[in-house]
């Protein structure tokens, strides 16, 4: 989605109304936000909007790029906010061989999760995203099963930072069971466009 130069574009301020059903939207989509969203997204904070190409929208506050947005999809958060917060977003981790592919923007295929180094979630939580206990185990795999559709943060074996975000385009079980086939489409991963994106 971002693998080209993407140059900066004017920002719009916006209204409190509109700040406040992001915020809701957010905190809908990632309930593991709520103890940190004053911090995110003061009430008193003014967050920018920057039309960005293909109909996508990024949201700044103070130069600090959040999240965006494609059409009328569901927000992603952009790394560097996922950087500040890593419990607070689902996620699954690629093994080392996979990491080249996805820092080039190609699709995240099963075999970089299924194999020794990738790490899937283990299912042994059920119910709704935020319920209670849901997160990472010891073992690295977060605890419950995602859906296809729903957000998530790529990590890499070996490494502390996540390196992409983007939706499942098939649910974890179902990758479980084929180990074939590709996980996320179009993903914003570390270096792209969007990271590089001068924001202030």
């Amino acid at each position: 989605m971002f693998k080209k130069e993407i140059n900066a574009a004017p920002k719009s301020k916006l209204k409190s109304s509109v700040q406040r059903s992001l915020r809701q939207s957010l905190l809908t989509t990632y309930p593991l936000l709520n103890p940190y969203i004053d911090e995110i997204l003061p009430k008193k904070g003014s967050l920018e909007a920057m039309k960005l190409p293909d109909r996508c929208t990024l949201y700044v506050l103070e130069s600090a790029p959040l999240f965006f947005q494609h059409g009328t999809d569901t927000l992603l958060p952009h790394l560097r906010l996922v950087h500040r917060f890593p419990d607070a977003f689902p996620s699954i981790r690629i093994d080392r061989g996979a990491i080249r592919f996805v820092l080039s923007g190609a699709t995240l295929m099963a075999p970089g999760l299924t194999s020794a180094g990738g790490r899937l979630p283990s299912g042994v939580l059920e119910g709704p995203p935020g319920a209670e206990g849901e997160g990472m185990d010891e073992d690295e795999r977060w605890t419950r099963e995602l859906e296809k559709g729903e957000p998530v943060v790529v990590r890499a074996e070996g490494k502390t930072e996540a390196c992409a975000v983007g939706f499942l385009v098939v649910g974890t079980k179902e990758v479980k069971e084929k180990g074939k086939g590709p996980v996320i489409e179009d993903a914003h991963y570390l270096g792209d466009g969007l990271w590089r994106l001068t924001t202030d």
